[in-house]
């Protein structure tokens, strides 16, 4: 027995979001039965830039595209099932393939904390087997509620409360909790016993894997464990822990309520229903509500942010839900300043995610041997946040770090999606100046087609809205810079709506060439590095009067220039 959550086509799954408020505007919600309907979708989806299907430029069938995401949305109960299936239901008359209650409320859901209640109501209603999923011999389990319990046993056996990525492969999702959660918690401390008495670590992982694979390829089970973790995490009830996941400090007393639930035996009808609505919560019952927020508020006045409590008798669910999503938003806040002071000391692996990105996400293996690779289909989100962590290394932002980026992190603060639009990807404001920040992985002239208007006048609002009482550079950063693109930025000139021309500043540079200057700074992060990156925007600018393709070549120059200051200056300092 082997089982996973979702599927692995649609590892990420805050991209199910985008997939549902793009099926809501088409013809397609309620009838993506067929071939057909299937290959629409997938063209849907990847004109909507939320999958990549290259064999559509060839004119191959890309309907299992279609219909793999169609199942990653059914199973989860963001969109109704096949009529086949609502055929063997009485009394059940929905639409097959049309998005539910709760595939709306995660549509409609904006904030990352939103989102991820709706995957939690969704996760605690799912169950395996099920008329969605059958499987043979297993009595009906909770995957999301069976995690907890497990890391809550290891907890009270004294070991360490966490699932590595391995202990999931090779046993978490080959066993359910009708084993006996106790029974499997014995074996996972049992197999970090003999890993740790083991020469070759890596070896002994995988013929785990082998021999928990039985007739499945043994990297099945990896594929399996990976989107497990990744589906597992969107609940926002766990953080990474390595490559695994562990119980989140602030949703451990949730997560308490929840693996003390049983299991109520539900009809196909019942659990149907229940998987379309999302599942009743913990927090749902004022009294569980106010005993978590009374620990979030314990958990911010012990991190020196201080909370007034509230008198919260009478209130409301919908009321009491508010204060716990501040609470929740206030905690990820001061977690994410604190994440952005550890950048300083993450280099190495802010540039092997740059070096990565410049190669077409090919894998990078750090000096420790950690190896970074760009998750497929997530490059552009992945490029956002490498650039956003690299600033945040030169440690000296004037704004909050949740402020510089429109993106979406996770509770990990790794890339969910990339930013919207109708705004620029990031903003650094620095003492003296701000900085408007866009990046793509777009390439030839339809860099310029793509990028040319947004990005002059994202800048040009904030030369608007700054008045003059800062410096407003726009820096442009791509693998290539199209010649048509840098075109468009040299001449830097925004018309408003009363004809009044803006200057812009604005720099197109390679990643790479960025990266090599992020890389100079290494050891003189702080202000100096953040004055050297704005002169070596104003010595940039000051070479736009020639054309594209040698302003490309002295933006290069000028970058290498620098970066021999900064060497000379930290040989100064050495000495």
């Amino acid at each position: 027995m082997i089982w996973h959550i979702g599927n692995t086509t649609v590892r990420n799954p805050y991209r199910l979001r985008s997939a549902i408020i793009a099926l809501s505007a088409s013809n397609l919600n309620g009838n993506l039965l067929g071939r057909d309907n299937e290959t629409a979708f997938a063209r849907l989806l990847h004109d909507e830039g939320i999958l990549i299907a290259d064999r559509i430029s060839k004119g191959e069938d890309i309907s299992d595209l279609g219909r793999k995401w169609r199942v990653a949305l059914s199973q989860l109960g963001f969109i109704s099932p096949s009529t086949s299936i609502l055929s063997k239901i009485h009394n059940l008359t929905e639409q097959a393939f049309a998005v539910t209650a709760n595939g709306h409320q995660l549509a409609e859901s904006e904030s990352i904390n939103a989102q991820q209640e709706c995957f939690l109501r969704s996760l605690a209603a799912y169950i395996r087997p099920s008329i969605l999923e059958p499987m043979e011999d297993v009595a009906p389990f909770s995957p999301l509620r069976y995690v907890i319990q497990l890391i809550l046993s290891l907890e009270a056996k004294g070991s360490q409360p966490a699932i590595s990525f391995p202990e999931m492969a090779s046993i978490v999702q080959a066993s359910a909790s009708s084993i006996g959660v106790d029974l499997v918690a014995d074996q996972i401390i049992e197999y970090r016993g003999k890993r740790d008495k083991a020469s070759n670590k890596k070896k002994f992982d995988q013929q785990a894997r082998k021999d928990a694979a039985g007739a499945l390829v043994p990297n099945t089970l990896t594929d399996y464990a990976d989107v497990n973790i990744r589906y597992l995490k969107a609940t926002g009830i766990f953080v990474a822990s390595g490559r695994g996941i562990a119980i989140a400090a602030s949703k451990r007393q949730l997560a308490r309520y929840l693996a003390e639930e049983s299991l109520r035996s539900l009809s196909d009808v019942e659990y149907l229903q229940q998987l379309w609505q999302g599942a009743r919560l913990p927090v749902d019952d004022a009294a569980n509500a106010i005993s978590i927020i009374q620990d979030l508020t314990t958990r911010l006045n012990s991190r020196g942010h201080a909370v007034v409590e509230q008198d919260m008798v009478g209130l409301s669910i919908q009321q009491l839900s508010s204060i716990r999503y501040d609470l929740e938003k206030q905690l990820r806040e001061i977690d994410e300043e604190q994440y952005a002071e550890q950048q300083v000391g993450c280099f190495d692996e802010i540039a092997a995610w740059m070096d990565s990105l410049s190669r077409n996400g090919a894998a990078v293996t750090l000096s420790d041997g950690e190896i970074i690779r760009v998750p497929k289909g997530e490059a552009p989100a992945y490029l956002e946040w490498a650039i956003w962590r690299a600033f945040l290394a030169i440690n000296s932002l004037v704004n909050k770090p949740h402020l510089a980026r429109r993106f979406q992190v996770d509770q990990d603060f790794f890339p969910v999606n990339t930013a919207p639009g109708r705004g620029p990807d990031m903003v650094f404001e620095f003492e003296h100046a701000l900085i408007v920040v866009e990046v793509t992985l777009t390439s030839s002239s339809r860099q310029e087609a793509a990028e040319g208007e947004p990005v002059r006048r994202h800048v040009a609002q904030y030369i608007e809205d700054y008045g003059g009482r800062k410096e407003i550079y726009g820096l442009f950063i791509a693998v290539n810079i199209d010649s048509n693109t840098a075109h468009t930025f040299k001449y830097g000139d925004w018309y408003k709506a009363d004809d009044a021309k803006v200057a812009l500043n604005i720099v197109p540079m390679r990643l790479s060439d960025f990266r090599q200057f992020f890389l100079s700074g290494k050891e003189i992060m702080g202000k100096m590095m953040a004055n050297n990156l704005i002169d070596l925007l104003v010595h940039c600018r000051a070479l736009a009067n020639n054309d594209a393709p040698e302003w490309k070549k002295r933006i290069q120059e000028q970058v290498q220039i620098k970066i021999d200051q900064l060497q000379n200056t930290r040989q100064d300092h050495s000495q």
